[in-house]
């Protein structure tokens, strides 16, 4: 279910007039329901490790440097280097003043650090990305913005998590007629997402590669 047929489920929902084409998204609670849209499909996507969300990164780590560029948008599920995995330090001054410890890694601003090798080398990150949403050619970024722009989140849990959390965040009283009903439908749902959508770490995800 694509970006205008979420937002036209909610106007249902809410007894608003359906719209037959994006461009007549204009009014005021139709940009209220756009943004709350968004802002509830990042909250989902960020509430659990989803495995849906894990990606993979190929980085290169030029001999003789320590530090690399990081550009994996999400959090690291797990870096190894020559099949050896690296564990996170936040000492990051020990990178900086040349004492890194071995097989640990660090984040300072945009950057990761790494202790110095004498040869190139390839790093391998698993991550969970911050692009939530998928558009019609198949890209990724993090925001809904055209019409045919899907989230990630899988059938069928997409329609009734998104429909039902922007209704109730667009209403916002409990003492709303249909609020108590699109709590619950929600909280049904996210229950529902989390015991079939299996996060533990044996369950194989399905990952992309990008190399830069």
């Amino acid at each position: 279910m694509n970006y205008l047929e979420i937002i036209n489920k909610c106007l249902m929902e809410l007894n608003y007039k359906r719209v037959r084409t994006f461009d007549e998204l204009v009014k005021n609670d139709h940009i209220k329901i756009k943004n709350i849209l968004n802002i509830i499909n990042s909250e989902i996507c960020t509430f659990e490790n989803w495995n849906f969300l894990l990606r993979k990164k190929i980085l290169q780590l030029p001999k003789n440097t320590t530090e690399v560029v990081n550009t994996v948008n999400g959090k690291i599920h797990t870096l190894s280097i020559d099949g050896k995995k690296y564990t996170y330090s936040q000492k990051f001054e020990d990178f900086i003043l040349k004492k890194a410890p071995q097989e640990r890694y660090s984040v300072l601003n945009d950057m990761l650090l790494f202790p110095k090798f004498k040869e190139d080398k390839t790093v391998d990150v698993i991550y969970y990305t911050n692009d939530f949403v998928k558009s019609a050619g198949g890209g990724e970024k993090m925001q809904l913005e055209k019409e045919d722009d899907t989230p990630q989140i899988p059938d069928p849990f997409a329609e009734p998590l998104l429909v039902y959390g922007t209704c109730m965040r667009m209403k916002a009283n409990p003492s709303y007629g249909k609020f108590s009903y699109w709590l619950g439908m929600y909280k049904d749902n996210l229950a529902n997402m989390r015991s079939k959508l299996c996060t533990d770490i044996k369950q194989s995800p399905s990952i992309t590669l990008e190399r830069f």
